[in-house]
């Protein structure tokens, strides 16, 4: 199959619903092109992992999707919600149905970790501050860290706990949509293979779609449904990465087919029996 090939979309995927549709995405720093006419659809409930070379724009893309960055031109929608044109009382609105998980948590260094998660609380909601406690509490423990890490600044932390931390933070006003920057990035293997099955188990649970900005092989086959691969400024190809392997284009042939990609392979077929 060559990656320049249009294929008639399935009968599945044609009846599910794209909770992110990116039309015609150009972003642009200077002279440097970044993206050009990139297209997106990301699915409810599923797990996307984004990926590409060095220099595609993996986390460009992320931060354009959550407003962070203004692209040159193209539409972008997130939940029935035109981000970029709509008054800011809606984006405000969609803003709360989704959080962002970055690379490293960037917690705020003075706050801490309970606090941390409350942030976004104070910001959206109007609930009594002994209930924003009891709250993030439970998304600190939702995500596997204990009880005492509540009182802990983000340098008191292990990297794993960090990025734990980050992760009950985008959780904390209950979205519907988690994007995730490198989350294993930095990770020894056990702490990255752990914190993929939480990924896996809270996406199960809570029936919500990742965004996932990856290099991680395990990650992808642990717990991707599908994958977007970056390459010529746009999405050169997205599907089941057990499809990747099929695409005519050098770089997907070499991620994806390489020693790495057969010993991440494996791993995840034992993690799934």
């Amino acid at each position: 199959m060559n990656a320049v090939d249009t294929q008639p979309m399935p009968e599945a995927a044609a009846e599910r619903e794209a909770v992110i549709k990116v039309r015609g995405l150009r972003n642009q720093f200077g002279r440097q092109v970044v993206h050009d006419n990139l297209d997106l659809d990301v699915w409810r409930g599923e797990v996307l992992g984004i990926v590409g070379g060095s220099g595609t724009g993996k986390s460009v893309l992320l931060r354009t999707i959550v407003g962070l960055n203004r692209p040159a031109a193209g539409n972008i929608e997130v939940l029935g919600t035109d981000v970029l044109n709509a008054p800011e009382s809606e984006r405000r609105k969609v803003e709360t149905r989704w959080g962002v998980a970055f690379q490293d948590g960037a917690l705020f260094s003075s706050l801490t970790v309970l606090q941390n998660v409350m942030a976004p609380m104070r910001e959206h909601l109007k609930l009594s501050n002994n209930l924003m406690k009891d709250l993030g509490a439970l998304k600190v423990g939702l995500v596997g860290l204990p009880h005492f890490a509540c009182e802990k600044l983000p340098s008191e932390l292990s990297g794993g706990m960090r990025k734990r931390a980050a992760l009950a933070r985008a959780l904390a006003l209950d979205p519907q949509i988690v994007f995730l920057d490198e989350p294993t990035a930095g990770l020894d293997p056990i702490g990255a293979a752990a914190y993929d099955d939480l990924i896996g188990e809270l996406q199960r649970a809570l029936g919500i779609t990742v965004f996932m900005v990856t290099h991680d092989l395990d990650s992808l086959y642990a717990i991707c449904d599908r994958i977007a691969v970056l390459a010529e400024k746009r999405v050169l190809v997205e599907g089941p990465i057990e499809t990747m392997t099929d695409i005519d284009h050098p770089w997907v042939q070499e991620y994806f087919t390489g020693p790495r990609a057969r010993a991440a392979q494996v791993k995840g077929s034992r993690r799934s029996q």
